[in-house]
C-alpha cells in the first residue's frame, strides 16, 4: 500500500483493461493494482504476455485511441488522472514530466533525423532554451551517459550506431527535462550481458541524482535483485505478489514467484538442468475464475478455483503481500 507520508508519483488502483478481438475481448489487466514513490525504482516482472508493457503504456497513456476499454480502475500520475487529460496536457506532460525507455531504440528513435536533432528539438520544446544552448546541454547530457565520442553520435543517423550507444541516447532523451518519473519498458533485453550492466548502472546513477522515481518492466528476476527497492510480480494480467525486494527475493510466498526464482541461472550448481514452469499462461479471453496460475501450480486445490485476495505474508506487514490460499493457510496455522 502507498506510503501515508508520501503522495505516489505514479498510483495505479484496480485498473482493469481489455483489447476486442475477433474472438472476443482479452482481459490484459484485471484489478492491478500499483504505486511508486517519489525517488523509488521499482519493478514489475513477469513473463512475456503478463500485461506487464500494458501497464507502462496506460501510465504514459500512449495505447491506441479506440483499440481498448478501460473497464475499471484509475491510472493517477503526479496526482492527475492521466486517462482524463487533454492531449495538449499530455503533450506538455510527457518528456517533461514523465519519460519513456523502449525495449527497442532502433524503433524509438526516428531514423531519418540525426541524433543531434533529435535531443535538441525536445529540449526546446519543454526548457524553451535556444539552439546553442540547446547543443551544449545534448553533448553534456550525452557524455553523462558515458558516450566518448558526443559530438560523432550527435552527427550520426540511429542506423550508424551499435544497440548499445542507441540505448544510452534513448536515455539521454529521457533524462534530458529532469522527469520525475521515467518508465523503463525492458530497456536492456537485446544488449549483451557486459552492456546490460552498464545501461542499469546508468539508470541507477542517474535516478539517484535527479531524485526519480522509475517503474522499471523486466522479465529478469537478477535484474530485480540489482536495481530494484520494490517489486510487483504480475501474472496473466493480474498482481500475484508485491513488496520490498528483499523480501520478495528472501522469502517469495506466491508458487509463481518462487518458480520465477527457481529458473534464474544462479540458483542452481553449474552445468546443472535449471527448473521450467509447466505449461502455457491461460487464454486470458476466457480466464480462470479463480487464481489465474492454478493450471501451472503444483499446490493447486478445488480451494484455488475462487479468486484469492491480496493479503500481509506476516500479519501486520502489509509491506509485503501475495495473492494465494496458501498463504492464507499458512498464517492460518501460524
Amino acid at each position: 500500500m502507498p506510503s501515508p507520508h508520501k503522495t505516489p508519483v505514479i498510483d495505479i488502483c484496480n485498473l482493469s483493461l481489455e483489447f476486442p478481438s475477433p474472438r472476443g475481448a482479452v482481459k490484459a489487466l484485471k484489478d492491478v493494482s500499483l504505486h511508486i514513490n517519489p525517488g523509488e525504482i521499482v519493478g514489475l516482472v513477469g513473463e512475456s504476455g503478463s500485461g506487464k508493457s500494458v501497464i507502462a503504456m496506460s501510465a504514459m497513456r500512449l495505447l491506441p485511441q479506440g483499440q481498448f476499454r478501460q473497464t475499471g480502475g484509475t491510472v493517477r500520475v503526479l496526482g492527475s488522472d492521466i486517462m482524463a487529460m487533454s492531449e495538449a496536457e499530455l503533450e506538455r506532460r510527457r518528456g517533461r514530466d514523465i519519460a519513456m525507455v523502449f525495449q527497442e531504440p532502433m524503433n524509438a528513435l526516428n531514423p531519418t533525423i540525426r541524433i543531434g536533432r533529435q535531443i535538441t528539438a525536445i529540449l526546446r520544446r519543454h526548457q524553451g532554451i535556444d539552439h546553442q544552448t540547446a547543443i551544449a546541454r545534448a553533448l553534456s547530457l550525452l557524455e553523462s551517459m558515458q558516450v566518448d565520442d558526443a559530438l560523432r553520435v550527435m552527427d550520426s543517423y540511429p542506423h550508424m550506431l551499435s544497440g548499445g550507444m542507441r540505448q544510452r541516447v534513448l536515455l539521454a532523451m529521457a533524462f534530458s527535462c529532469e522527469p520525475s518519473v521515467l518508465v523503463a519498458d525492458e530497456p536492456t533485453t537485446a544488449l549483451d550481458v557486459l552492456t546490460q550492466a552498464e545501461i542499469l548502472r546508468l539508470i541507477w546513477r542517474k535516478a539517484r541524482d535527479l531524485g526519480a522515481a522509475v517503474l522499471f518492466i523486466t522479465h529478469d528476476m537478477a535484474i530485480v535483485h540489482q536495481l530494484c527497492d520494490r517489486v510487483y510480480v504480475l501474472y496473466a494480467g493480474e498482481i500475484a505478489e508485491s513488496g520490498r525486494t528483499a523480501d520478495v527475493l528472501r522469502c517469495p510466498a506466491h508458487p509463481y514467484t518462487r518458480a520465477l526464482l527457481a529458473a534464474m541461472p544462479g540458483s542452481k550448481q553449474p552445468k546443472s538442468a535449471l527448473d521450467a514452469i509447466d505449461g502455457t499462461v491461460p487464454s486470458l479471453i476466457d480466464p480462470p475464475r479463480g487464481c489465474r496460475f492454478q493450471s501451472r501450480c503444483k499446490v493447486a486445490d478445488d480451494q484455488c478455483g475462487r479468486k484469492p485476495a491480496m493479503e500481509a505474508v506476516v500479519a501486520g506487514a502489509p509491506e509485503h503481500e501475495v495473492a494465494c490460499w496458501r498463504n492464507s493457510e499458512r498464517r492460518a496455522k501460524a
